[in-house]
């Protein structure tokens, strides 16, 4: 009876990770998010909605549900929907302030970017590794984010010579290219990187992000769990998930 039963169990016990037989270059590009992905600028920004939302009673499961990878204005009227307010959009040109969604969603710029001079910010060392990895390997890659503090970032993190391509939410503003969860961005991204999205990685932490992934028909979305969870981000489009992407630094397992 035991052998038996450590026969059933065996197969679930070594069953291999989804990511197993996974290879940077065996795609042409890859596409990144920033925030929470290259970064850990999601803990900038999730402070800097803290205090935006302080008397809505704000919790972290409301970034993650309301917020989290979406464009400013879309995170403000998400979020204020959740609590059954409803305010005008106003113009983008709005002062800071909190009779707008526009006017709320710069006063949480002007918090994040006081934050972010204040404290800094350092990329995640495995994502950085990667960097390194698909350098060496002549593996073009781009940011795609929401954010329209991306260049800012980027520069704050060492990072600002890196990427020739950053469609962030200023470009989308720009061209009025629709944010995430729709592909719109990442197709961009893919065009501006010379790459075909069923050739293309994406690589995501936000529930919206993967969902992008998925509705673009890119070739892998790769979900890095930031606190989203294994199974959401599966549910919504990602491929497989890590927790980190030095996971995919493994010998054998994206580095060879």
């Amino acid at each position: 009876i035991l052998a038996t039963a450590c026969r059933s169990i065996l197969p679930m016990a070594i069953s291999p990770p989804a990511w197993t037989n996974f290879r940077w270059t065996d795609y042409e590009g890859v596409l990144f998010d920033l925030d929470g992905v290259i970064t850990p600028t999601a803990e900038i920004d999730e402070h800097a909605w803290g205090e935006l939302f302080a008397d809505f009673d704000y919790t972290e499961a409301d970034y993650l549900a309301y917020i989290d990878g979406k464009p400013r204005y879309d995170g403000v009227r998400s979020f204020l929907a959740s609590r059954g307010v409803t305010l005008p959009d106003g113009d983008p040109d709005d002062p800071p302030g909190d009779d707008t969604v526009c006017a709320m969603g710069n006063r949480k710029n002007v918090l994040f970017n006081e934050i972010l001079e204040r404290d800094g910010i350092a990329p995640y060392p495995g994502s950085a590794s990667v960097l390194e990895l698909l350098a060496e390997r002549g593996v073009p890659s781009a940011i795609v984010s929401s954010s329209k503090n991306a260049r800012k970032v980027l520069t704050a993190a060492g990072l600002a010579t890196r990427f020739e391509v950053v469609v962030d939410g200023v470009v989308a503003a720009e061209l009025e290219v629709t944010g995430k969860p729709t592909p719109g961005t990442y197709l961009l991204g893919a065009e501006q990187l010379g790459t075909d999205p069923t050739r293309t990685v994406v690589v995501e932490d936000a529930v919206s992000g993967v969902a992008a992934g998925r509705a673009g028909n890119f070739a892998v979305t790769i979900g890095v769990d930031r606190g989203a969870g294994h199974d959401v981000l599966l549910e919504n489009g990602a491929t497989f998930v890590v927790d980190d992407l030095a996971e995919l630094l493994l010998t054998g397992r994206g580095d060879d």
